[in-house]
C-alpha cells in the first residue's frame, strides 16, 4: 500500500504506539531481559543491563554514550521469518538498513551517515564489530549473526576505541562465549514459501575450570518464490519459469574453545565457516511511473526478467580468531588476533525488466565476483582493573585487507555466435587497504557523582587500488582502458592520517537519574571507486571526511519497572563522501564541502505489572548537504530524463545534473518509531499463554542525492505478531508468528535511469520453537 490507501493503517500502528506509552524497541523487550542483563531487582522489574560500549563491562545507565541493546532473543524473533541483520533496521531509534545486492551486502546508517555506494570495495561509515573483530569489507559485514548474546548499537563517532570508518557509529554482535555450565539452546521456525531457520548452540566445560566449548550453527532456507514470466530465450541463454527466484539457503558454523590453564591467563579460539546462496536484489523496471511515488500496480512476486540467469549469488566465507586475556593484577592485557576469507559473485539484471515490455530497448546485467579477500587484524591492549575512580586503557591495531575483484559486464555473457559477445568484457582489480593506530582512554570519578572521560587515537590509513587486467575487445587485441583514457593511471593510491577524539561528562544526580554530555571527532579514512574501469573510464576518489559531534543525554530509571533513555545530539562532517552516479549508472565518488544534521532519539521500556511489558522508542532527524558547488546526475535512460527532478537543474555534455546544496542525506529518515508489547497470562500448570507485537513506522526518506515526486519512501510501516506458549520452568516456547502481517510493499531502494522498484520482504506467517537446556 502507498500513503493514499494506508492511512486506516497508520492511524492504527499510531494508536497501539500510543496505547504503549512511547515509540521503539531499542533496549530489550519483555521476552529477553535475562538473556542480556543481571537482574538485580525482584522479579516484576526490569533487569540491569551491562553493556561494553566503552571495552570494559558497565551499567548501560553509566555510560556516556547513546547505546541501544537489542537481546539475541529479540533478534531471532525478528529473524523467525528468514530475515538477517538489516531485521534490525526500525527497531532501533536512529539505525537503518538497507541493500540493493542481496544478502550479501548490508548498507547501514546511523543518525542519518551512511554510503548507498554498491561498489563491492565501497567503504561505510557504520562499523560492524563481532565478537571485539572489526569486519571492513562490505561482504564480510554480511556475515550472519547466529547463537547471540546481544547486540550493543552505538550511535554518533566511536573513533577514539573502535577506530577509523566510525563516523557514524558501530554495531557491535556479541556472541554466546563457552562457559564452566553446561548449557545449550535452539530456536527453530518454519513458515510461508518453506522458510527454515534453525539457530542453535551447545556448550560446557571439557576439562573442568580448565577446558571449555561452545559449538554453534545456523540453518536458513527459503524456496524460490518469484516468477520469471519472460516467454522467449535471453540473449545470454537466460528462461523464465514459475518460482525460479527469491528463495536461499544459509549454512553457518562456529566452534569456540575457552582455555584457562591458571587464574590469571584465558584463550579464547574461535573458526568458523559461512556458505551461502541466494538470489540477488530484483530491480522492479518501471514500477514507479514518472510523476508518482505509488508502486501498487507492481507485483512482488513476478516479473519478466531476460538476462542474468534469474539473479544467483553465491559466497563462503571463513575466519578465525584467538583472544587472548592475562591479568596481570592492577591490569589486563589483551591481545585479538583474527583472520577473515571470502569468496564469491552476485551476478543481476541491472535494467530490472525484459527489453521486449520496453519497445525493445534497455537490456543490462552485470556481475562483480570476489576471487579472494584476505583480512588480517591484531589488537593489543592494556586495560586498569576494578572499580577505583581512575581507570584507563591504552592499545595500538593493526589492519590489513587485500583482495582480488572482478566486474563483468553484460557482452560478456552473450550466448556464442552472437556478434555482440566480447568474453574480455571484464576487469580484474587488487585492493590493498593497511592501517595502524594507537590510542588510549582515562575516566576519573569525582566525589562519586561526576565521571569524566577522555579518550584520543592516532591512524594512519593507507588504500591502493590496481587494475590487473583492463577490458580488451573481443579479439584481445586492444586495452580499451588505456585506449579510452591513455593519461588516466591504472593504480590509485590514497593515504590518510588523522586524530580522533572525544571528551565526555557524565553526572549521576541520584540513582535513578543521570545527565551526561559529549563531544566527539572522528574520519572516514579517502575512498576509491575502481569498478568504472569495466567500463573504461577513469577511477573516481573521496578524501578522508571528519565529523564534528556533540550530544546531551539523560538516562533514568525512576522505578524498578520503568527505563527511560534519551539523546539529543547535532555533528557537522566536512568533505562529506557522497556517491552518485555516472551516464553508465556506474558510482562517481566525490566530496562535498559538509553537512549538517540536529536530532533526538529516545527509548523507554515500562512493565507497570508483572504480565505485560511495553518496549518504545523513536528518532528525529534533520540532515542537510552544503555545498552550492555540487550537482549530481540525474535519472536518464537514452538521453531522456525519466523522473520528476524538483531541484534546479543544469546540462554538462548532453547530461542533466541536480544541484543537491540543501538537499538531505539519502536513506536518512526524517523519523522513526517503534513499539513492542508482551501479554503473559499465566495457566494452573504455572506455564503461561502469551501473545507479543511490535510495530515499525518511517516517515520521508529520500534515496538519492536530489530530490523527485518518485524516488523516496514515506509511512514504510511493518508489523509482526506472535502467540503461544512457555512452559512454567521457561526452559520451552512453543509459537505461531507472522512477521510483515499487512504484506506491506515498501520501497526500500531505486535504481534511477529504470525507474526500478526494490521492495521489502514478503508476509512470513509460520510456527517456532525455542528450548533451552542445562
Amino acid at each position: 500500500m502507498r500513503i493514499s490507501t494506508r492511512s486506516t493503517l497508520l492511524a492504527g500502528a499510531a494508536a497501539f504506539a500510543a496505547l504503549v506509552a512511547a515509540p521503539v524497541t531499542a533496549q530489550t523487550t519483555a521476552t529477553a531481559t535475562t538473556a542480556t542483563a543481571t537482574d538485580t531487582t525482584d522479579q516484576n522489574g526490569l533487569g540491569e543491563i551491562v553493556v561494553t560500549a566503552e571495552r570494559r563491562s558497565e551499567n548501560i545507565q553509566r555510560v556516556p554514550v547513546s547505546v541501544a541493546v537489542v537481546s539475541g532473543d529479540d533478534l531471532r524473533a525478528f529473524q523467525a521469518g528468514g530475515e538477517d541483520a538489516l531485521a534490525l533496521a526500525g527497531r532501533v531509534p536512529g539505525l537503518y538498513a538497507e541493500t540493493t545486492t542481496g544478502r550479501i551486502f548490508p548498507r547501514y546508517y546511523i543518525r542519518g551517515l551512511g554510503n548507498i555506494d554498491f561498489y563491492l570495495g565501497a567503504s561505510q561509515p557504520v562499523s560492524i564489530i563481532q565478537d571485539d573483530v572489526v569486519l571492513e569489507h562490505v561482504v564480510l559485514k554480511s556475515n550472519p549473526v547466529y547463537d547471540l548474546a546481544n547486540i550493543e548499537v552505538l550511535r554518533g563517532p566511536q573513533g577514539s576505541l573502535f577506530g577509523r570508518n566510525t563516523t557514524a557509529g558501530i554495531i557491535k554482535f556479541d556472541t554466546i562465549r563457552p562457559g564452566q555450565t553446561f548449557d545449550s539452546r535452539i530456536a527453530a521456525s518454519y513458515g510461508t514459501y518453506n522458510t527454515v531457520t534453525l539457530d542453535m548452540g551447545v556448550g560446557g566445560p571439557l576439562v573442568r575450570d580448565k577446558i571449555a566449548f561452545r559449538a554453534s550453527a545456523l540453518l536458513q532456507h527459503r524456496d524460490n518464490w518469484v516468477d520469471n514470466t519472460f516467454a522467449g530465450t535471453g540473449a545470454d541463454g537466460t528462461r523464465g519459469g514459475k518460482d525460479v527466484m527469491g528463495g536461499f539457503d544459509e549454512r553457518d558454523a562456529r566452534l569456540q574453545l575457552l582455555f584457562t590453564p591458571t587464574e590469571a591467563l584465558s584463550v579464547n579460539l574461535s573458526g568458523h565457516v559461512r556458505d551461502y546462496r541466494g538470489t540477488s536484489t530484483i530491480f522492479h523496471r518501471g514500477a514507479l511511473l514518472r510523476g508518482s511515488n505509488n508502486v501498487e500496480a507492481e507485483p512482488r512476486d513476478r516479473i519478466a526478467l531476460d538476462e542474468a540467469d534469474n539473479n544467483p549469488q553465491a559466497y563462503r566465507t571463513q575466519g578465525a580468531s584467538v583472544n587472548a586475556a592475562l591479568d596481570l593484577g592492577p591490569a589486563t592485557l589483551t591481545s585479538i588476533t583474527a583472520y577473515e576469507h571470502t569468496a564469491g559473485y552476485s551476478r543481476g539484471d541491472t535494467d530490472g525488466g525484459a527489453a521486449v515490455n520496453f519497445g525493445g530497448v534497455g537490456f543490462g546485467q552485470s556481475m562483480g565476483r570476489i576471487a579472494d579477500l584476505d583480512q588480517w587484524t591484531q589488537e593489543v591492549r592494556l586495560a586498569s582493573n576494578g572499580d577505583s575512580a581512575f581507570k584507563w586503557q591504552v592499545g595500538g591495531f593493526y589492519f590489513d585487507s587485500r583482495d582480488i575483484t572482478e566486474f563483468y559486464q553484460r557482452s560478456y555473457f552473450l550466448s556464442p555466435g552472437n556478434p555482440a559477445r566480447n568474453p574480455n568484457n571484464w576487469a580484474r582489480l587488487h585492493d590493498v587497504n593497511t592501517s595502524w593506530a594507537v590510542f588510549g582512554q582515562a575516566s576519573y570519578r569525582i566525589a562519586d557523582r561526576l565521571t569524566l572521560t577522555a579518550g584520543a587515537r592516532y591512524t594512519e590509513d593507507r588504500k591502493r587500488t590496481e587494475l590487473v587486467k583492463p577490458v580488451f575487445n573481443a579479439a584481445g587485441t586492444v586495452d580499451q582502458f588505456a585506449a579510452a583514457n591513455p593519461s588516466a593511471p591504472k593504480t590509485v593510491r590514497l593515504s590518510g592520517k588523522e586524530p580522533s577524539w572525544d571528551v565526555s561528562a557524565l553526572y549521576e544526580i541520584d540513582p535513578t537519574a543521570s545527565i551526561y554530555a559529549r563531544v566527539a571527532h572522528g574520519f572516514r579514512g579517502p575512498t576509491i571507486q575502481g569498478r568504472s574501469a569495466v567500463f573504461n573510464t577513469p577511477f573516481t576518489t573521496a578524501d578522508s571526511e571528519t565529523i564534528m559531534s556533540y550530544e546531551v543525554g539523560v538516562k533514568t530509571r525512576p522505578t524498578s519497572t520503568l527505563r527511560f533513555n534519551a539523546t539529543a545530539f547535532t555533528y557537522r562532517v566536512d568533505d562529506i563522501q557522497l556517491n552518485g552516479n555516472d551516464v553508465n549508472g556506474n558510482g562517481v565518488l566525490f566530496n562535498a564541502d559538509h553537512a549538517n544534521a540536529y536530532g533526538v532519539e529516545a527509548e523507554a521500556e515500562w512493565r507497570p505489572i508483572r504480565n505485560i511489558t511495553f518496549s518504545l522508542g523513536a528518532s528525529a532527524i534533520h540532515t542537510e548537504i552544503k555545498d552550492k558547488r555540487v550537482y549530481a546526475l540525474v535519472c536518464a535512460f537514452g538521453g531522456l530524463v525519466t523522473c520528476s527532478v524538483n531541484d534546479p537543474t543544469i546540462v554538462v555534455r548532453g547530461g542533466t545534473y541536480a544541484q543537491i546544496d540543501g538537499n538531505p542525506l539519502p536513506n536518512a529518515p526524517r523519523w522513526q518509531a517503534n513499539a513492542a508489547v508482551r501479554y503473559d497470562i499465566p495457566l494452573t500448570n504455572n506455564g503461561s499463554l502469551f501473545v507479543a507485537s511490535d510495530v515499525n513506522i518511517q516517515g520521508y526518506t529520500n534515496l538519492v542525492l536530489y530530490k523527485t515526486r518518485e524516488f523516496y519512501a514515506d509511512g514504510n510501516l511493518e508489523l509482526g505478531l506472535k502467540a503461544g506458549y512457555v512452559t512454567a520452568d521457561g526452559k520451552y516456547e512453543l509459537a505461531a508468528f507472522a512477521r510483515n502481517i499487512t504484506n506491506e510493499k515498501n520501497l526500500k531502494g531505486v535504481i534511477e535511469n529504470y525507474n526500478a522498484a526494490v521492495f521489502n520482504e514478503p508476509r512470513i506467517v509460520g510456527v517456532s520453537f525455542a528450548g533451552r537446556f542445562r
